[in-house]
Protein backbone atom coordinates (compact mmCIF):
# COMPACT_ATOMS: atom_id res chain seq x y z
CA UNK A 1 0.00 0.00 0.00
CA UNK A 2 2.60 2.20 0.74
CA UNK A 3 4.31 1.51 -2.61
CA UNK A 4 0.83 2.08 -4.54
CA UNK A 5 0.08 5.21 -2.61
CA UNK A 6 4.19 6.81 -3.45
CA UNK A 7 3.01 6.11 -6.88
CA UNK A 8 -0.04 7.77 -7.13
CA UNK A 9 1.62 10.77 -5.41
CA UNK A 10 4.39 11.44 -7.81
CA UNK A 11 2.00 10.88 -11.20
CA UNK A 12 -0.40 13.49 -9.57
CA UNK A 13 2.69 16.24 -8.65
CA UNK A 14 4.30 15.26 -12.24
CA UNK A 15 1.05 15.92 -13.87
CA UNK A 16 0.02 19.01 -11.75
CA UNK A 17 3.83 20.48 -12.97
CA UNK A 18 2.58 20.05 -16.56
CA UNK A 19 -0.28 21.66 -16.59
CA UNK A 20 0.92 24.36 -14.42
CA UNK A 21 4.08 25.07 -17.22
CA UNK A 22 1.33 24.86 -19.66
CA UNK A 23 -0.76 28.31 -17.94
CA UNK A 24 2.24 29.86 -16.71
CA UNK A 25 2.75 29.92 -20.82
CA UNK A 26 -0.14 30.27 -22.18
CA UNK A 27 -0.48 33.70 -19.85
CA UNK A 28 2.76 35.36 -20.70
CA UNK A 29 1.33 35.90 -24.64
CA UNK A 30 1.25 39.39 -25.24
CA UNK A 31 -2.43 40.56 -27.12
CA UNK A 32 -0.93 42.85 -30.57
CA UNK A 33 -3.51 45.73 -31.27
CA UNK A 34 -3.80 47.08 -34.57
CA UNK A 35 -0.91 48.75 -35.72
CA UNK A 36 -1.18 53.04 -35.78
CA UNK A 37 1.25 55.53 -36.56
CA UNK A 38 1.52 58.69 -35.00
CA UNK A 39 1.61 62.06 -37.07
CA UNK A 40 4.37 64.29 -35.60
CA UNK A 41 3.19 68.24 -35.37
CA UNK A 42 5.47 70.49 -37.28
CA UNK A 43 5.56 73.88 -38.39
CA UNK A 44 5.07 75.12 -41.76
CA UNK A 45 5.97 78.17 -44.36
CA UNK A 46 4.55 79.09 -47.37
CA UNK A 47 7.41 79.55 -50.06
CA UNK A 48 6.99 83.39 -52.22
CA UNK A 49 9.99 83.80 -54.13
CA UNK A 50 11.24 87.33 -54.13
CA UNK A 51 14.21 89.22 -54.90
CA UNK A 52 16.93 89.34 -52.33
CA UNK A 53 19.67 90.95 -51.64
CA UNK A 54 22.98 89.54 -50.56
CA UNK A 55 24.14 91.21 -47.18
CA UNK A 56 27.71 89.99 -46.33
CA UNK A 57 28.58 90.95 -42.37
CA UNK A 58 32.51 91.40 -41.82
CA UNK A 59 34.29 93.92 -39.71
CA UNK A 60 37.84 95.71 -40.56
CA UNK A 61 40.06 98.63 -38.81
CA UNK A 62 40.21 101.73 -40.09
CA UNK A 63 42.95 103.95 -42.03
CA UNK A 64 43.26 107.05 -42.90
CA UNK A 65 43.14 107.38 -46.95
CA UNK A 66 46.16 110.48 -46.99
CA UNK A 67 48.66 109.53 -44.24
CA UNK A 68 52.42 110.22 -44.46
CA UNK A 69 55.24 108.95 -42.22
CA UNK A 70 57.42 111.96 -42.36
CA UNK A 71 61.04 110.63 -42.31
CA UNK A 72 64.14 113.29 -42.17
CA UNK A 73 66.46 112.76 -45.20
CA UNK A 74 69.14 115.86 -43.41
CA UNK A 75 70.92 116.23 -40.28
CA UNK A 76 70.64 118.96 -37.92
CA UNK A 77 68.84 120.22 -34.44
CA UNK A 78 65.22 119.85 -34.91
CA UNK A 79 63.80 123.89 -33.39
CA UNK A 80 60.21 125.02 -32.45
CA UNK A 81 58.21 126.23 -35.03
CA UNK A 82 55.09 128.17 -34.77
CA UNK A 83 53.21 124.97 -33.43
CA UNK A 84 53.52 122.43 -30.84
CA UNK A 85 55.25 119.20 -32.89
CA UNK A 86 52.84 117.12 -30.51
CA UNK A 87 50.14 113.94 -31.40
CA UNK A 88 46.76 116.11 -32.17
CA UNK A 89 48.19 119.00 -33.63
CA UNK A 90 46.34 120.79 -36.41
CA UNK A 91 47.85 121.78 -39.37
CA UNK A 92 47.19 123.99 -42.27
CA UNK A 93 48.01 123.30 -45.82
CA UNK A 94 51.49 125.16 -46.02
CA UNK A 95 52.70 125.43 -42.75
CA UNK A 96 55.56 124.51 -41.42
CA UNK A 97 55.47 120.99 -39.45
CA UNK A 98 59.15 120.07 -39.02
CA UNK A 99 61.89 122.95 -38.57
CA UNK A 100 65.94 121.70 -38.90
CA UNK A 101 68.49 123.76 -38.09
CA UNK A 102 70.21 124.85 -41.21
CA UNK A 103 72.70 128.00 -41.11
CA UNK A 104 75.66 125.39 -41.49
CA UNK A 105 74.10 124.54 -44.60
CA UNK A 106 73.13 127.63 -46.04
CA UNK A 107 76.46 128.98 -45.25
CA UNK A 108 77.98 126.06 -47.32
CA UNK A 109 75.74 126.53 -49.97
CA UNK A 110 76.26 130.19 -50.31
CA UNK A 111 80.12 129.75 -50.50
CA UNK A 112 79.01 127.37 -53.33
CA UNK A 113 77.35 130.28 -55.23
CA UNK A 114 80.12 132.46 -54.86
CA UNK A 115 82.44 130.31 -56.38
CA UNK A 116 79.91 129.76 -59.02
CA UNK A 117 79.65 133.41 -59.98
CA UNK A 118 83.40 134.03 -59.82
CA UNK A 119 83.32 131.42 -62.25
CA UNK A 120 80.87 133.25 -64.20
CA UNK A 121 82.94 136.55 -63.89
CA UNK A 122 85.71 134.85 -65.09
CA UNK A 123 84.22 133.41 -68.02
CA UNK A 124 82.70 136.74 -69.36
CA UNK A 125 85.70 138.04 -71.10
CA UNK A 126 86.11 135.00 -73.70
CA UNK A 127 82.39 135.49 -74.48
CA UNK A 128 82.89 138.84 -75.31
CA UNK A 129 85.71 138.49 -77.60
CA UNK A 130 84.78 134.92 -79.01
CA UNK A 131 80.83 134.96 -78.83
CA UNK A 132 79.87 139.03 -78.90
CA UNK A 133 76.56 137.98 -79.81
CA UNK A 134 75.50 136.09 -76.73
CA UNK A 135 77.79 138.54 -74.05
CA UNK A 136 74.95 140.92 -73.20
CA UNK A 137 72.65 138.07 -72.01
CA UNK A 138 75.33 136.41 -70.34
CA UNK A 139 76.33 139.33 -68.60
CA UNK A 140 72.83 140.43 -67.68
CA UNK A 141 72.48 137.28 -66.07
CA UNK A 142 76.12 137.85 -63.99
CA UNK A 143 74.75 141.19 -63.07
CA UNK A 144 71.20 139.81 -61.41
CA UNK A 145 73.05 136.43 -59.77
CA UNK A 146 73.00 136.63 -55.84
CA UNK A 147 73.99 134.97 -53.35
CA UNK A 148 70.55 134.82 -51.26
CA UNK A 149 67.92 133.83 -53.91
CA UNK A 150 67.44 130.95 -55.97
CA UNK A 151 69.14 130.11 -58.66
CA UNK A 152 68.08 131.25 -61.97
CA UNK A 153 68.39 129.04 -65.37
CA UNK A 154 70.80 130.21 -67.00
CA UNK A 155 70.61 131.76 -70.83
CA UNK A 156 69.76 129.48 -73.60
CA UNK A 157 72.58 128.00 -75.22
CA UNK A 158 72.14 127.90 -79.33
CA UNK A 159 75.30 127.99 -80.51
CA UNK A 160 77.24 124.49 -80.04
CA UNK A 161 80.45 126.23 -80.15
CA UNK A 162 79.60 128.25 -76.88
CA UNK A 163 78.18 124.89 -75.39
CA UNK A 164 81.38 123.46 -75.79
CA UNK A 165 83.16 126.34 -74.19
CA UNK A 166 80.38 126.64 -71.33
CA UNK A 167 80.50 122.78 -70.50
CA UNK A 168 84.24 122.77 -70.52
CA UNK A 169 84.90 125.56 -68.21
CA UNK A 170 82.40 123.43 -65.78
CA UNK A 171 79.39 125.75 -65.75
CA UNK A 172 76.87 123.53 -65.88
CA UNK A 173 78.03 121.20 -64.03
CA UNK A 174 78.47 124.18 -61.30
CA UNK A 175 75.18 124.49 -61.79
CA UNK A 176 73.60 121.96 -61.69
CA UNK A 177 75.23 120.94 -58.15
CA UNK A 178 74.21 124.73 -56.70
CA UNK A 179 70.66 123.13 -58.13
CA UNK A 180 70.71 120.03 -56.18
CA UNK A 181 71.67 122.00 -52.74
CA UNK A 182 68.82 124.29 -53.19
CA UNK A 183 66.55 120.98 -53.40
CA UNK A 184 68.31 119.51 -50.02
CA UNK A 185 67.88 122.97 -48.57
CA UNK A 186 64.33 122.71 -49.05
CA UNK A 187 64.48 119.42 -46.75
CA UNK A 188 65.01 121.11 -43.62
CA UNK A 189 61.93 122.76 -43.14
CA UNK A 190 58.58 120.11 -43.82
CA UNK A 191 55.76 121.49 -44.57
CA UNK A 192 52.24 120.20 -44.53
CA UNK A 193 50.78 118.90 -47.74
CA UNK A 194 47.20 119.96 -46.73
CA UNK A 195 45.05 120.18 -44.08
CA UNK A 196 45.73 117.83 -41.38
CA UNK A 197 46.27 116.78 -37.81
CA UNK A 198 49.72 114.80 -36.54
CA UNK A 199 48.79 111.57 -35.05
CA UNK A 200 52.38 111.05 -33.92
CA UNK A 201 55.48 112.64 -32.85
CA UNK A 202 58.77 110.92 -32.46
CA UNK A 203 61.04 113.91 -31.79
CA UNK A 204 61.05 116.94 -29.07
CA UNK A 205 62.98 120.45 -29.86
CA UNK A 206 66.51 119.99 -29.08
CA UNK A 207 66.71 116.37 -30.55
CA UNK A 208 69.73 115.66 -33.73
CA UNK A 209 68.23 114.85 -36.23
CA UNK A 210 69.80 112.41 -38.77
CA UNK A 211 69.50 111.29 -42.73
CA UNK A 212 66.58 108.57 -42.45
CA UNK A 213 65.29 109.03 -38.97
CA UNK A 214 61.16 108.52 -38.34
CA UNK A 215 59.82 111.96 -37.17
CA UNK A 216 56.36 111.59 -37.06
CA UNK A 217 52.78 110.64 -38.93
CA UNK A 218 50.45 113.01 -40.40
CA UNK A 219 47.28 112.39 -41.62
CA UNK A 220 44.07 114.04 -43.16
CA UNK A 221 40.80 113.85 -41.51
CA UNK A 222 37.44 113.22 -42.81
CA UNK A 223 38.90 110.75 -45.61
CA UNK A 224 39.43 107.17 -44.06
CA UNK A 225 39.53 103.48 -45.52
CA UNK A 226 38.22 100.51 -44.02
CA UNK A 227 40.12 97.25 -45.04
CA UNK A 228 37.97 94.26 -44.64
CA UNK A 229 39.66 89.92 -45.38
CA UNK A 230 36.67 88.41 -47.50
CA UNK A 231 36.72 84.99 -48.16
CA UNK A 232 37.17 84.21 -51.73
CA UNK A 233 34.01 82.75 -52.35
CA UNK A 234 32.09 85.64 -51.26
CA UNK A 235 34.01 87.75 -53.76
CA UNK A 236 31.71 86.88 -56.52
CA UNK A 237 28.97 88.14 -54.46
CA UNK A 238 30.12 92.05 -53.97
CA UNK A 239 31.53 94.49 -56.21
CA UNK A 240 33.27 97.74 -56.75
CA UNK A 241 30.26 100.76 -55.74
CA UNK A 242 28.04 98.40 -53.41
CA UNK A 243 26.99 100.55 -50.43
CA UNK A 244 28.45 99.05 -47.19
CA UNK A 245 26.22 100.09 -43.78
CA UNK A 246 29.05 100.69 -40.91
CA UNK A 247 28.51 100.29 -37.59
CA UNK A 248 30.91 100.42 -33.99
CA UNK A 249 31.86 97.92 -31.96
CA UNK A 250 29.04 98.58 -29.39
CA UNK A 251 26.13 99.28 -32.60
CA UNK A 252 25.89 102.89 -30.88
CA UNK A 253 27.92 104.21 -34.03
CA UNK A 254 26.44 103.85 -37.84
CA UNK A 255 27.79 105.88 -40.97
CA UNK A 256 27.66 104.48 -44.81
CA UNK A 257 30.33 103.73 -46.95
CA UNK A 258 31.38 102.67 -50.10
CA UNK A 259 33.93 99.80 -52.28
CA UNK A 260 36.33 101.54 -53.61
CA UNK A 261 38.97 98.77 -54.50
CA UNK A 262 39.22 94.62 -54.44
CA UNK A 263 41.93 93.22 -54.48
CA UNK A 264 42.66 89.99 -57.37
CA UNK A 265 45.51 88.79 -55.09
CA UNK A 266 44.30 86.00 -53.32
CA UNK A 267 46.29 85.67 -49.22
CA UNK A 268 47.56 81.70 -48.99
CA UNK A 269 47.42 81.63 -45.84
CA UNK A 270 43.28 82.74 -44.70
CA UNK A 271 42.67 82.02 -48.75
CA UNK A 272 40.52 86.25 -48.40
CA UNK A 273 40.71 89.03 -50.51
CA UNK A 274 41.70 92.22 -49.77
CA UNK A 275 38.51 94.77 -49.73
CA UNK A 276 38.66 98.45 -49.24
CA UNK A 277 35.66 100.57 -48.11
CA UNK A 278 35.69 104.51 -48.76
CA UNK A 279 34.37 106.15 -45.36
CA UNK A 280 34.00 109.74 -45.26
CA UNK A 281 32.75 110.93 -41.79
CA UNK A 282 34.38 113.57 -39.08
CA UNK A 283 32.67 111.04 -36.38
CA UNK A 284 35.24 108.54 -37.40
CA UNK A 285 38.88 108.23 -36.20
CA UNK A 286 42.79 106.59 -36.84
CA UNK A 287 42.56 102.48 -35.96
CA UNK A 288 38.56 102.28 -35.04
CA UNK A 289 37.27 99.23 -35.50
CA UNK A 290 33.98 98.34 -37.53
CA UNK A 291 31.38 95.99 -38.57
CA UNK A 292 30.52 96.29 -42.00
CA UNK A 293 27.36 94.78 -43.88
CA UNK A 294 27.83 94.93 -47.41
CA UNK A 295 24.56 94.83 -49.64
CA UNK A 296 25.88 93.29 -52.73
CA UNK A 297 24.65 91.65 -56.17
CA UNK A 298 20.79 90.85 -55.91
CA UNK A 299 19.26 87.31 -56.06
CA UNK A 300 16.43 87.05 -58.26
CA UNK A 301 13.57 84.59 -57.60
CA UNK A 302 15.15 83.08 -54.72
CA UNK A 303 14.02 82.14 -51.17
CA UNK A 304 15.55 82.87 -47.35
CA UNK A 305 15.03 80.20 -44.85
CA UNK A 306 17.28 79.09 -41.76
CA UNK A 307 20.52 77.17 -43.10
CA UNK A 308 19.74 74.29 -40.68
CA UNK A 309 16.63 73.14 -42.63
CA UNK A 310 19.12 73.10 -45.65
CA UNK A 311 20.21 69.10 -45.56
CA UNK A 312 23.23 67.56 -47.13
CA UNK A 313 23.57 71.32 -48.71
CA UNK A 314 21.25 70.70 -51.13
CA UNK A 315 17.85 69.53 -50.15
CA UNK A 316 15.26 70.77 -48.07
CA UNK A 317 11.59 69.24 -46.54
CA UNK A 318 8.19 69.76 -47.97
CA UNK A 319 4.98 68.74 -47.13
CA UNK A 320 3.01 66.67 -49.83
CA UNK A 321 -0.34 65.37 -48.44
CA UNK A 322 0.82 65.52 -44.73
CA UNK A 323 3.44 63.49 -45.65
CA UNK A 324 7.08 65.27 -45.78
CA UNK A 325 9.42 64.87 -48.85
CA UNK A 326 12.73 66.27 -50.23
CA UNK A 327 13.18 68.51 -52.94
CA UNK A 328 16.51 69.57 -54.32
CA UNK A 329 17.51 73.44 -53.63
CA UNK A 330 20.94 75.23 -54.89
CA UNK A 331 22.06 77.38 -52.44
CA UNK A 332 23.24 80.47 -53.59
CA UNK A 333 24.18 82.03 -50.28
CA UNK A 334 25.38 81.43 -46.59
CA UNK A 335 25.60 83.82 -43.83
CA UNK A 336 26.09 83.05 -40.47
CA UNK A 337 22.31 82.13 -40.27
CA UNK A 338 20.61 81.65 -43.26
CA UNK A 339 20.91 80.57 -46.29
CA UNK A 340 19.65 81.92 -49.90
CA UNK A 341 18.23 78.96 -51.72
CA UNK A 342 16.41 78.75 -55.78
CA UNK A 343 14.71 75.89 -56.51
CA UNK A 344 11.64 76.10 -54.94
CA UNK A 345 8.30 76.96 -56.49
CA UNK A 346 5.66 79.92 -55.06
CA UNK A 347 3.25 77.90 -53.08
CA UNK A 348 5.59 75.48 -51.72
CA UNK A 349 4.63 73.76 -48.26
CA UNK A 350 7.99 74.16 -46.29
CA UNK A 351 8.57 72.33 -42.75
CA UNK A 352 10.39 75.19 -40.40
CA UNK A 353 10.97 72.87 -37.53
CA UNK A 354 14.31 71.84 -36.95
CA UNK A 355 13.22 68.04 -36.39
CA UNK A 356 16.24 65.88 -36.64
CA UNK A 357 14.17 62.80 -36.70
CA UNK A 358 12.13 63.87 -39.56
CA UNK A 359 12.57 61.54 -42.68
CA UNK A 360 11.18 61.67 -46.47
CA UNK A 361 7.76 59.70 -46.07
CA UNK A 362 7.01 60.67 -42.38
CA UNK A 363 3.67 61.30 -41.28
CA UNK A 364 3.00 64.90 -39.91
CA UNK A 365 0.20 67.17 -38.63
CA UNK A 366 0.65 70.92 -38.76
CA UNK A 367 0.74 72.42 -35.67
CA UNK A 368 -2.18 74.32 -34.10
Amino acid sequence: MRKIILIVLGIIIIAGSVFGAIYIVKSNTKTVGPNKTIAKPIAVKTVKNATIPVVVKTNGQVTALNKFELFSEVQGIFEQSDKLFRPGQAFKKDETLVKINNEEFVANLKSTKSEFYNLLISILPDIRLDYPEHFEEWNAYVKDFSVHESLQPLPEIESSNLRYFINGRGVITSFYNIKNLEVRLAKFHLKAPFDGILTEASITPGTLVRPGQRLGEFIKPGEFELEVALQKALVDYVEIGDTVNLFGIDKKFQTKGKITRINTQVDSNSQSVQTFIMVNDPRVKEGMYLEAEIYGQLVKNAYKISRSLVRNNAEVFIVKDSVLALKPVKPVYYDENTAIIKGLANGDTIMTSNLSSAYSGMLIKLKK
